[in-house]
């Protein structure tokens, strides 16, 4: 059987006949390097991975988010802290509680927070946001199609979790228990927790968090937490700007 015969040797053309021209004339010529390294926007590329990572936390994050919060920014420089130190490393990030008085931004701040989270691309992203007294609700006997324990094996796996308005409840022994029983497995397993508050974790001279929740889980915010006050004016009271 006879050899196979190249596209060039059976259909000269004018691309053939320049490749064999520069193979006589040329007989020391080498291919230059060729530059394969995968650019930012190419498959391969850490930070391209990094981008689809952070486009699926994106959507999470959304889906966790109230449609007041869509478009939450954590400008807070403590807040930005603890986010970048959470996105490196989850385990040592700790709980960020933010607390002062009403209408300061601090819903707006903790939303924020998860979305530079999410933001960064971190490899795994779940997290649940709820309201203090709709966790409660979800944990009393028929709050939760899943079923109480189910429930608050829920609340205290998940890897990111945030509490709004915590001390909102009115106190009772069963709260106190709860309440424990999630703050204290989810520090165990180091899973942060972001929590929005009115009231200071101790204040000697009127209601804190330790009369609501008891001193067992405040010394555990003590421990830690990174506590961020933030102070101003009722924003949700100042008169919107005309268009």
């Amino acid at each position: 059987m006879a050899e196979p015969a190249t596209i060039t040797q059976r259909m000269p053309s004018e691309l053939g006949a320049l490749m064999r021209a520069v193979a006589e004339h040329c007989p020391n010529v080498t291919p230059g390097p060729i530059d394969e390294t995968p650019r930012p926007e190419d498959p391969g590329h850490p930070e391209y991975h990094r981008r689809q990572r952070a486009e699926f936390a994106l959507a999470r994050w959304r889906t966790a988010t109230p449609r007041r919060y869509q478009q939450a920014v954590a400008d807070h420089p403590a807040v930005i802290a603890w986010a970048d130190a959470a996105s490196t490393d989850l385990d040592q990030a700790g709980d960020l509680l933010l607390t002062g008085p009403t209408g300061t931004g601090k819903t707006y701040q903790a939303y924020g927070a998860l979305r530079r989270i999410a933001e960064a691309g971190p490899r795994r992203y779940e997290a649940i946001a709820t309201t203090a007294p709709d966790l409660y609700g979800r944990l009393r006997p028929g709050g939760s199609d899943r079923g109480t324990e189910d429930e608050l094996r829920r609340l205290c796996r998940v890897p990111l979790l945030l509490i709004d308005d915590l001390g909102a409840a009115k106190h009772s022994e069963w709260v106190e228990e709860v309440s424990y029983r999630i703050f204290n497995e989810r520090y165990n397993a180091c899973r942060p927790t972001v929590i929005t508050t009115n009231l200071p974790p101790r204040n000697p001279h009127g209601t804190d968090l330790a009369d609501r929740l008891g001193d067992r889980l405040v010394s555990r915010f003590a421990e830690s937490t990174t506590i961020v006050p933030v102070i101003g004016p009722d924003r949700r009271r100042q008169p919107r700007s005309a268009a």
